[in-house]
């Protein structure tokens, strides 16, 4: 186990299933992994990260996804923030905000709007300069991580293009509305943020200047479909677990669970399907390590298999555990409704099946 992995073990114990319950994650084992580098671990040591390569992150992702959905929902918003500052902004942004990041700063990324969700080229929020100040008016919604976050990577119309501007959840104008009762990652934050005439300086502005809107949402769902992507493994693993612990030992009809064909059936099912995710997990990381052209699809795909086998696979434990499995905040009742939101997440799987079927056509060519 690594040192990182370690932290994270420590610091949920045997808390998650309390965690879920209460919907709220103390805010000082947030922050206090946040201060270790542990929430954006690909960020370079010259800005105090642990500078971990994707597929050492991947498994970090993977680990804490097992221990806690909800948990590793507040990682891939940290890491999300942390990759768009590195990939859009100036060396004096890097300097600034990824140093906070690693120092204990909490961040959220704000895409989705009540009018755009899959749909992100109908973005209605404003990031509109008047002199060396912009003023943010919008509203964000499904923001994950946002009641946990120091600050929210927004992203609005900026002219004719699109920006991201880095806001304080402190400053005048901001309010974050927590989610009430989300089906899954119950202790993820999830929130609506109001900005309603949000002044901040110019230097707020990645690279004070816009881009073009394909180019900033690819950029940033691309990490947060590798995390998502990492997460799902984590659940898979943890269903696994559960599963063949309670058949292995469970003795109905003379026999333990394992010894009958249809469950053992499930138990295989459910192997097949985490080996499968994980592949596809570190070719997509692989990719990405590589700054491989094909990473955005290879993410796209990593995304898709883990997260809808970790759906099919959340439900099979749930079926083999049977009462034992249907406990609120139990491990697989947990991965259960977690794993549905995988689904939904950085790009819906009918984005995603769409994506993908652009991809065949080009290799059928």
């Amino acid at each position: 186990m690594s040192d990182a992995a370690a932290l994270v073990t420590e610091a949920v114990g045997d808390s998650a299933a309390e965690w879920d319950l209460a919907g709220w994650i103390p805010h000082e084992v947030v922050r206090g992994l946040g201060a270790k580098g542990v929430l954006c671990a690909e960020v370079p040591a010259r800005h105090g990260g642990l500078e971990l390569s994707g597929v050492d992150n991947g498994e970090l992702t993977a680990h804490t996804g097992a221990l806690c959905s909800s948990l590793r929902s507040l990682m891939t918003s940290q890491g999300m923030a942390a990759w768009t500052i590195q990939r859009f902004g100036t060396r004096d942004q890097h300097s600034e905000y990824l140093g906070q990041l690693t120092g204990g700063t909490l961040a959220a990324v704000a895409f989705s709007e009540p009018g755009a969700g899959s749909d992100l080229s109908a973005i209605s929020t404003r990031i509109e300069r008047d002199g060396d100040t912009v003023v943010v008016t919008g509203r964000k919604t499904w923001i994950t991580a946002a009641a946990y976050a120091d600050v929210v990577l927004v992203f609005g119309r900026f002219g004719t293009d699109t920006a991201v501007a880095v806001v304080p959840t402190t400053a005048p104008g901001v309010r974050v509305e927590r989610v009430p009762a989300p089906l899954g990652c119950r202790a993820a934050g999830h929130s609506t943020v109001d900005l309603d005439n949000v002044r901040l300086p110019l230097s707020s502005v990645l690279s004070g200047r816009g881009f073009p809107l394909p180019l900033l949402v690819t950029t940033a769902l691309t990490y947060g479909r590798l995390s998502v992507a990492w997460g799902s493994v984590g659940m898979l693993r943890a269903c696994l677990t559960e599963a063949g612990r309670h058949a292995g030992t469970r003795e109905q009809f003379g026999s333990t669970l394992a010894q009958h064909q249809l469950v053992a059936r499930h138990l295989a099912e459910l192997y097949v399907a985490e080996r499968t995710a994980t592949k596809m997990c570190e070719d997509a990381s692989q990719s990405w390590d590589a700054r491989s052209p094909d990473m955005g699809a290879a993410a796209v795909l990593a995304k898709y298999v883990a997260s809808t086998a970790a759906a099919r696979g959340a439900a099979t434990a749930v079926q083999v555990l049977a009462s034992a499995g249907a406990q609120d905040g139990g491990v697989v009742a947990r991965a259960f409704r977690d794993a549905k939101l995988m689904e939904i997440i950085e790009g819906s799987s009918e984005i995603s099946q769409l994506v993908l079927a652009e991809r065949a056509l080009l290799a059928a060519q």
